[in-house]
């Protein structure tokens, strides 16, 4: 599993990403499972989520973030990143961004596919 924290802040909200490798929806739920360990995922305002399976088999949730696993879904596959999994998580700051939320979910999604490309996993 590879992690990014901090990439984004805005008026209190902050952004990570979390990404690694799937190969069935097992796996992804696993992986979520994993990652919810750890008690600062757990306590997240959301964990959004997308992945493509190897066979191409979409699996996404937006955990009350509306919209924003399709974002990331779409941006898995433009890459054609079959097999990977990308967990958009968001700590809210007591404002609402609006739309702006969504031009932080694209930018932890990118930072999450560099991140898969620097692993080779991309």
């Amino acid at each position: 599993m590879l992690q990014r924290m901090g990439v984004v802040s805005d008026r209190g909200s902050k952004y990570a990403v979390s990404c690694g490798a799937v190969t069935s929806e097992a796996e992804a739920q696993d992986f979520l499972k994993t990652l919810k360990r750890a008690k600062k995922f757990a306590r997240a305002t959301h964990n959004t989520w997308a992945a493509l399976l190897p066979d191409g088999t979409p699996l996404k949730n937006d955990d009350g973030e509306g919209g924003a696993a399709a974002i990331i879904l779409a941006m898995l596959e433009r890459e054609g990143a079959l097999g990977r999994i990308i967990v958009v998580t968001r700590w809210y700051g007591g404002k609402h961004l609006g739309g702006d939320r969504f031009t932080h979910v694209k930018t932890c999604t990118r930072a999450g596919l560099d991140a898969l490309a620097e692993a080779g996993l991309a």
